[in-house]
C-alpha cells in the first residue's frame, strides 16, 4: 500500500469516528499548546525582568559603608565605616578583577528651579562612566564628561520626570536652572526608563551633575566627613569573577579604613549579579515545572491515541484477516497501523504548534507590563515538543500495531464486527 492510499484510508477511518478522534487529537494538541505556551511565558518573564534589571545597572555591585563586626589592628568592633572621595582610586589600583569603581554622592530634597516651574529633587554626582554603568541613557544632549569633571563646570542632566515638571514640554537644552541656589546649565535630558529597584530613588526623578560639583556645592553634612560619599559603584570585568572582585574590593577598603577584610558587615555589598542569577534560577524552575505539566498532558493524549487505535484494531479485525488472506504480511499490517498512529499524532501536534504560535503572536500585540516581555516561544521548546511528540507517537503506535500484526487470519475472517 502506497503512502497516499494509506493516508486517505486513515482519514476515512478517523472520519468514521469523528467525536472520538476529535477528543483524542485535542489531547495531543493541548499537550503541545501547553508546553509551548508555558515555556514561552517563562521565557517572556525572564527576558522582561532582565531588561528591567539592566535599566538599573549592568552587572554592578553597590558597596555601602557599614559597621565593623570584628576587631582589627587593635581597633574595636562596632565602628562606623564611611567611604571617602578618593577611595575609588585605591580600589581600582588594587582590584585587578574590576573594570570600574565609581564614587557616588547625592542629596535629597534639593530645590531646583527653572524659568517656568520648581520642585524638590535628588541631586546625584559621580564620574562620567556612571551614565553607562547605571544605564542613564540620554535622549538629548550629553552626560557630564571628563572636562566638566576636571573644570568643575556647573552642568547637569535632568531626569525625564524632572524635565517634564520643570519645563512642561518646552526645550530645556542649554537653559539655566537653579540647583540649590547655584546656576547650572542643562546639557542633557535623560530618556524615560522603567526601574524596578533602587537604593536612593528612581533615576527619572534625579538631577545628575559632575562629582567634583556635588563635592563642592552639596557636600555631606556633619557628623559625616566633608569628603565622605554615599557609596561606591563597582563593575566586575565579567560575571565569572564577581566573587573574587568582591573580595578584592573589601581587602582594598580594609587597608584604607582599618577593618578585617573578611568582615562583610563593615562593607555590605549589594550584588545585582547574584540577584540576577537567583531570579534566573527561579524562572528556570518555573519553566521546567510548567513544561512538566504540559508533558503530562501530552502523554495522557498519547494514551488516548493508543486507545483509539486499539479500538480500530478490534473493529477492523475482519479487514486485517482479508488482507492477510490475500497475501499481506504481518510486517505490512504492522507498518499500516504504525503509520496511522503517526499520522494522528503528528496532525494533532502540527495543529497544536500552529495554535500555540498563533496565540503567542496575538498576545504579543497587546500592551505588556514592564516586567514581562510577552510570550516568547523558543526554537528549543519547539524542538523539544516535537521530540516528545515523536516519543509519544512511537509509544502509542507500537502496541496497537503489534496487536494488529499478530491477528490470526482464520480467526479474523470468522470475526463479526462488534463481537
Amino acid at each position: 500500500m502506497v503512502f497516499r492510499d494509506l493516508f486517505l484510508d486513515t482519514i476515512r477511518t478517523l472520519w468514521t469516528h469523528k467525536l472520538r478522534t476529535a477528543l483524542t487529537m485535542f489531547g495531543i494538541a493541548w499537550g503541545i499548546v501547553s508546553i509551548t505556551l508555558m515555556v514561552a511565558a517563562g521565557e517572556g518573564l525572564r527576558e522582561g525582568q532582565a531588561k528591567v534589571a539592566e535599566s538599573f545597572g549592568k552587572n554592578i555591585m553597590i558597596v555601602f559603608g557599614g559597621r565593623t563586626s570584628k576587631q582589627a589592628g587593635g581597633t574595636r568592633a562596632g565602628r562606623v565605616t564611611e567611604w571617602r572621595a578618593d577611595d575609588y582610586k585605591v580600589v581600582m589600583s588594587q582590584s585587578p578583577d574590576i573594570e570600574w569603581a565609581l564614587p557616588e554622592l547625592g542629596q535629597g530634597g534639593v530645590s531646583v528651579r527653572s524659568p517656568f516651574n520648581a520642585g524638590a529633587f535628588r541631586v546625584t554626582g559621580s564620574l562620567p562612566p556612571f551614565a553607562d554603568v547605571r544605564s542613564i541613557d540620554i535622549e538629548r544632549g550629553r552626560y557630564p564628561n571628563w572636562d566638566d569633571e576636571r573644570d568643575e563646570r556647573r552642568v547637569c542632566v535632568l531626569g525625564s520626570q524632572v524635565n517634564e515638571q520643570l519645563f512642561d514640554g518646552r526645550d530645556a537644552m542649554n537653559e539655566t536652572v537653579l540647583v540649590g541656589g547655584f546656576p547650572y546649565t542643562v546639557v542633557g535630558i535623560m530618556r524615560k526608563k522603567e526601574q524596578d529597584s533602587s537604593y536612593d530613588g528612581q533615576d527619572v526623578s534625579k538631577v545628575f551633575i559632575p562629582f567634583s560639583c556635588v563635592l563642592r556645592d552639596f557636600p555631606n553634612t556633619p557628623p559625616s566627613k566633608p569628603d565622605g560619599i554615599d557609596r561606591l559603584i563597582v563593575v566586575p570585568r565579567s560575571i565569572g569573577v564577581s566573587e573574587s572582585a568582591k573580595r578584592q574590593v573589601r581587602k582594598a577598603l580594609s587597608q584604607i579604613h582599618q577593618f578585617d577584610p573578611t568582615d562583610e558587615e563593615a562593607a555590605p555589598i549589594w550584588d545585582t549579579v547574584e540577584n540576577a542569577k537567583q531570579f534566573a534560577a527561579m524562572t528556570d524552575g518555573m519553566k521546567y515545572f510548567l513544561g512538566a505539566v504540559g508533558l503530562t498532558t501530552l502523554f495522557l493524549g498519547g494514551i488516548g491515541v493508543m486507545n483509539v487505535m486499539m479500538v480500530a484494531v478490534r473493529e477492523r479485525t475482519k479487514e486485517i484477516g482479508v488482507r492477510k488472506a490475500v497475501g499481506a504480511t504481518s510486517r505490512q499490517i504492522l507498518w499500516q497501523f504504525f503509520c496511522e498512529t503517526l499520522i494522528v499524532v503528528f496532525l494533532s501536534g502540527g495543529a497544536g504548534l500552529t495554535i500555540a504560535y498563533g496565540l503567542c503572536a496575538l498576545v504579543n500585540t497587546l500592551p505588556m507590563p514592564p516586567f514581562f516581555a510577552g510570550l516568547l516561544p523558543t526554537p528549543e521548546s519547539s524542538l523539544l515538543s516535537f521530540a516528545l511528540l515523536g516519543t509519544v507517537a512511537i509509544l502509542a503506535a507500537m502496541y496497537p500495531a503489534s496487536r494488529a500484526a499478530a491477528v490470526d487470519p482464520i480467526v479474523a475472517l470468522r470475526h463479526e464486527a462488534g463481537g
